[in-house]
């Protein structure tokens, strides 16, 4: 049976960063972020070559162990085989190891840079499928959904396929993100939640879940006690004690803060009126940045589209820009 035929011209992926959890909504919640890589893939006559510009260019390896190859890989075989050849351009700005996403754009940019060069690739790998097969290589749905979809996701599982409902976040929400400078392993804070928790506490974060949907979509005022969480951030402090600790100092000052992901990044849900103010409340240790809500999520764009949320230059033997990463976030 003869194999599927590929688009000879590149293709350009745009994937936004995310943050799972948002407090209570643990392994379920996802929100769709301003800040992007960007990844341009062409089919050659043979060989693999990638290139890496931006976050983990130094560190990143460039053969098939790469997550955005290996999703790439993942992706061809279920579209009917393998191109003789790849070219893969990636532009990084989503920080690794912080709790941003970055492996959840890894996988989704390569995913649907399979699909966008593969003839009929729309029509064999549906969006269901695209979010089901994410899911199977990032082993959860939080950030990929809202990776795949944009805006602010519920994702969970259903006799072991991956759902999603997305939903349009109120526009007056303005996050501002705390990047500290060292990561963390998405196994390491993890590894510290108990198997069990209290039924209060379990109680009370189901309650904070369903009240943050409407907090976060229609009554933003009332993000301070949606967030609310009793399940994993405590937990987790033992590995980001700074990141617990602000999250409590900012909380303390009316602000809707959580650890964002896995961490150690801290997430504030803050509005225009206060976005700057509290941006500048976290200290010289960290990078704090307000970043837009991202609600397109992954889009194929043309390979001179305008850059936007991102930093400034490309990696491109065309002289177009590309990128995505591939390190656990």
């Amino acid at each position: 049976m003869a194999g599927p035929a590929f688009r000879a011209a590149a293709v350009r992926v745009r994937v936004p960063a995310t943050s799972a959890n948002l407090g209570p909504g643990y392994d379920a919640f996802g929100l769709a972020l301003g800040l992007y890589d960007d990844v341009v893939v062409r089919v050659a006559e043979s060989g693999l070559h990638v290139d890496i510009a931006g976050e983990g260019a130094g560190t990143l390896p460039r053969d098939e162990s790469h997550l955005l190859v290996r999703s790439l890989r993942t992706a061809f075989a279920l579209l009917g085989g393998q191109p003789r050849g790849l070219e893969v351009v990636c532009a990084n700005r989503i920080p690794h190891g912080r709790g941003l996403g970055s492996s959840s754009a890894a996988i989704c940019a390569g995913i649907m840079a399979a699909r966008a060069v593969t003839t009929g690739g729309a029509e064999k790998l549906d969006d269901a499928a695209l979010l089901g097969l994410a899911t199977e290589i990032e082993g959860h749905p939080d950030n990929v959904a809202a990776c795949l979809a944009g805006g602010f996701t519920l994702a969970w599982s259903d006799a072991g396929a991956a759902r999603a409902i997305r939903m349009d976040p109120a526009p007056s929400v303005v996050p501002v993100v705390f990047v500290p400078s060292k990561p963390v392993l998405t196994e390491a804070a993890r590894g510290l939640l108990p198997r069990s928790v209290p039924h209060v506490d379990a109680a009370t974060n189901a309650g904070r879940s369903a009240l943050l949907v409407e907090a976060l979509t229609r009554r933003p005022e009332l993000l301070l006690p949606a967030t609310e969480d009793r399940l994993h951030q405590e937990y987790r402090a033992p590995a980001m004690p700074e990141s617990v600790a602000l999250v409590h100092r900012l909380r303390a000052d009316g602000i809707a803060a959580v650890i964002s992901g896995a961490g150690p990044t801290v997430l504030a849900l803050a509005d225009e009126a206060s976005a700057d103010k509290v941006a500048r409340l976290a200290g010289e240790e960290w990078a704090a940045n307000r970043l837009p809500l991202d609600t397109d999520g992954a889009s194929v764009l043309p390979l001179d589209a305008a850059r936007s949320g991102g930093t400034e230059g490309d990696a491109s033997p065309s002289g177009s820009g590309a990128g995505n990463s591939g390190t656990p976030g």
